[in-house]
């Protein structure tokens, strides 16, 4: 699978180890953002990124871009900016095809992922290889069952094409969006050992059950939304409450209030792809332009 160029990374200076680089030598930084919701969790990711990369010295940025479209789906005018930002993949789930005028860019666009377990006729790919400096990464995006759609077993699909990738990098990150959380454990204990990291996406709560498992893969259930927490998962609570109440088809819409930035970051070998360490981030976020209307 080709690889796909990624946005340039500031590095912070390490010492060096035997006389190798300071980024041949140190971990490479991944940073994996929660699903990015509507305008809140977009202008939040614009904003912060860049200097994100910056302090924590990213190497590569993954963002769940699902939620991106007022909560249902993306489109390319949505992407662009993630992208100008400092995203270098943008993973999907069960509402990638939300939004029609997205099927053309998902098919196209090689930093934009579908889950792999979607039917081969449907547009995109599920996953990828992005150059990453002097390495490459590769991205799986999957789609769990519970609850959810009956799409092909993702614990089947994922095999061959890890031992596909594993040709291209031995670092592999992969993107579980689930609803149920024995799911994406499950995922996490069978891919132990044969990628880099499993991160939990879709329940936009992040979870504190960041792990390094024992054959050196990073794991957590759920690593969060960005977007506006004083919300039911980023959508108006009052809305979301009278929907549940009173069991009526109420439109939801995004929320404003309490704007945060979840993810984590985890560090992995370059040379063997096993992952070193992993740490939850969530960040309140004071947009600094006045919002427009949502979309």
């Amino acid at each position: 699978m080709p690889a796909e160029p990624g946005a340039d990374s500031a590095v912070e200076e390490r010492p060096t180890v035997d006389g190798a680089s300071p980024v041949e030598s140190r971990p490479l930084r991944i940073l994996f953002l929660g699903d990015v919701c509507a305008e809140p969790g977009r202008r939040a990711v614009e904003q912060e990124l860049p200097g994100l990369r910056l302090e924590l010295g990213v190497d590569f940025v993954v963002a769940n871009g699902e939620n991106a479209a007022a909560g249902y789906g993306i489109t390319p005018k949505l992407a662009e900016p993630l992208y100008k930002a400092g995203v270098d993949c943008l993973t999907g789930g069960d509402h990638i095809y939300d939004r029609k005028e997205g099927w053309t860019f998902i098919a196209s666009e090689h930093r934009l992922l579908r889950p792999l377990n979607y039917p081969a006729e449907a547009p995109g790919h599920g996953a990828g290889v992005f150059d990453c400096g002097v390495t490459r990464v590769g991205v799986i995006n999957l789609l769990g069952r519970v609850f959810l759609r009956p799409l092909d077993c993702p614990f089947r699909r994922v095999l061959p094409v890890i031992e596909e990738l594993h040709r291209s990098t031995p670092t592999i990150v992969v993107d579980m969006h689930a609803e149920a959380t024995a799911e994406k454990q499950g995922m996490g204990w069978y891919l132990d050992g044969r990628v880099s990291a499993v991160v939990g996406t879709h329940t936009h709560v992040q979870t504190a059950d960041e792990r390094i498992m024992p054959n050196g893969t990073a794991y957590i259930t759920d690593v969060g939304m960005c977007g506006a927490f004083e919300s039911v998962l980023g959508m108006k609570a009052d809305l979301s409450v009278r929907r549940m109440v009173e069991m009526v088809p109420v439109r939801l819409h995004p929320a404003t209030g309490d704007v945060r930035l979840s993810g984590v970051v985890i560090d992995v070998d370059r040379a063997t792809g096993r992952a070193e360490a992993i740490f939850r981030l969530c960040r309140p976020v004071v947009l600094n332009q006045p919002e427009d209307k949502q979309v």
